[in-house]
This record gives C-alpha cells, structure tokens and sequence, in this order.
C-alpha cells in the first residue's frame, strides 16, 4: 500500500496564515505607471523562508486565487480577473514560478545566503520575463519597451528585497521553529 502523504492542520493554519500575510502586504503600493512598486515579492521571499517551497507556493496561489474572485489584495487595493488579463497579469502569473524556484534553493541551501538570494535572482528573472512578454502582448508594445517600463524601474528595489529577505528571512525561519509554531 502507498504511502499518501497528507496534510495535517497546522500546515493548512500555516498556509492560510501566510496567504493572509500576502493578502495584507500585496496592496501596498507606488504606483510609477502602467506597473506598480509593490511589496508582493518581498512577501513571498519571506513566505517561502518561513514556510519553504510547497507551502509557500500554495499560500501565493491562494493569495492569488482571492485577488482574481475579485477581493481588493492586488497592487493598489484591486482585485478581480481583468487584474490578470492585464497588463500586470504576467507579473502575477511568474510570482508563483518566482515562489517555486526561489523555494528550491532555499529549502536545498537554508544557510547559504548566497544560494538562496541566487533562488530569489533567478526567480525574479523568470517573473520579469513572463511580466513583460504579457505586458508588450497587452499594451502593444515591443519587447524593449515592455523591458524599459516593466522591469528596469524595479531593479534596485527589487534587489534591495531580495537582501533584506535574505538577512532577515532565516533569522525569522529560526525564531519561529524555535517557538514550536512550525
């Protein structure tokens, strides 16, 4: 017989308590044009360092599954499936690669900060450019354009996140299992 591997109460508390904190964070915005400076990456690196790769992922689609039925938890307040059709819509779709594949590193290298902001790069990278292949597609753009708009105004901040949640990620991951509440 197989062994089927399920999920025990405190993981569902745990996934649904981090889709609430990407609820919560995901709407804080600066609004800088057609693509927002949200606080949506930075909550997802520090879901998936407190939670790892599995659940993490699961706790972003979830956040995501909220804001497409039209709840107000996307960039600006918003919410609603026009908000994926859109032009940030392949920015919300590569968040769960980026949530997926920054997981794999840090679950693999949990002490390794390297390792795990190279997870969070890459991640990025994917998100950035399944955002702006949507974007160009959407507002009929060329693809370098998209880039100009989409991506490059967010570098810096982007980067800065990824630093904060690399050096504050494992110091709350810790804190955490040492309290017993994961």
């Amino acid at each position: 017989m197989e062994n089927i591997h399920k999920t025990s109460a405190r993981q569902l508390t745990i996934i649904g308590i981090m889709s609430a904190f990407l609820c919560i964070s995901g709407p804080f915005s600066i609004p800088i044009g057609i693509v927002p400076i949200s606080l949506t990456n930075l909550a997802i690196y520090l879901t998936i360092y407190i939670i790892g790769k599995k659940e993490g992922t699961i706790s972003y689609l979830i956040y995501l599954l909220i804001g497409v039925v039209g709840l107000p938890v996307f960039a600006g307040f918003s919410g609603g499936f026009t908000k994926l059709a859109g032009p940030t819509g392949g920015y919300l779709i590569g968040f769960a690669f980026m949530a997926f594949i920054s997981g794999i590193f840090i679950d693999k290298f949990p002490n390794k900060i390297f390792m795990c902001f190279l997870g969070m790069l890459i991640g990025t990278i994917v998100t950035y450019t399944l955002g702006t292949i949507w974007l160009a597609y959407v507002v009929h753009l060329p693809f370098n354009k998209a880039l100009t708009i989409g991506v490059l105004p967010f570098i810096p901040g982007d980067l800065a996140k990824m630093i904060i949640a690399s050096l504050a990620g494992p110091q709350i991951r810790k804190r955490i299992k040492s309290a017993g509440l994961y």
